[in-house]
């Protein structure tokens, strides 16, 4: 993750990017690039969504906007002083807590 972020990082800073990359601005650039993503998959059946990467050229767009989101996500946590992984890692931590899986196992209610 470090590498990545320090390469962002740097084609923000080739660009005078940094100006415009508050966190506003990315997290609204990051929910437009999870919902250009999410569109991708809108009118798929569930078997055509789950074999999307077998298209060639859908698969060559979720990949791309899979990036996108990745690229915006690891700017925005950068900007913020966040360590992406430490947060996941923290986050799943806490969800296996409130969804033992001894008693969720096989439901998806939320708790």
């Amino acid at each position: 993750m470090d590498d990545l972020t320090a390469r962002v990082r740097a084609f923000a800073e080739e660009r005078d990017w940094q100006q415009f990359h508050t966190p506003k601005n990315l997290a609204m650039a990051l929910a437009g690039e999870v919902g250009e993503l999410i569109a991708e998959f809108q009118w798929l059946t569930p078997e055509q969504a789950a074999t999307v990467m077998d298209d060639r050229e859908a698969g060559a767009r979720v990949r791309a906007e899979i990036g996108d989101v990745m690229i915006y996500l690891t700017r925005l946590a950068d900007v913020l002083g966040i360590d992406l992984e430490e947060a996941a890692l923290t986050k799943l931590a806490e969800v296996a807590v409130r969804y033992p899986a001894d008693d969720v196992r096989g439901s998806a209610a939320k708790r």
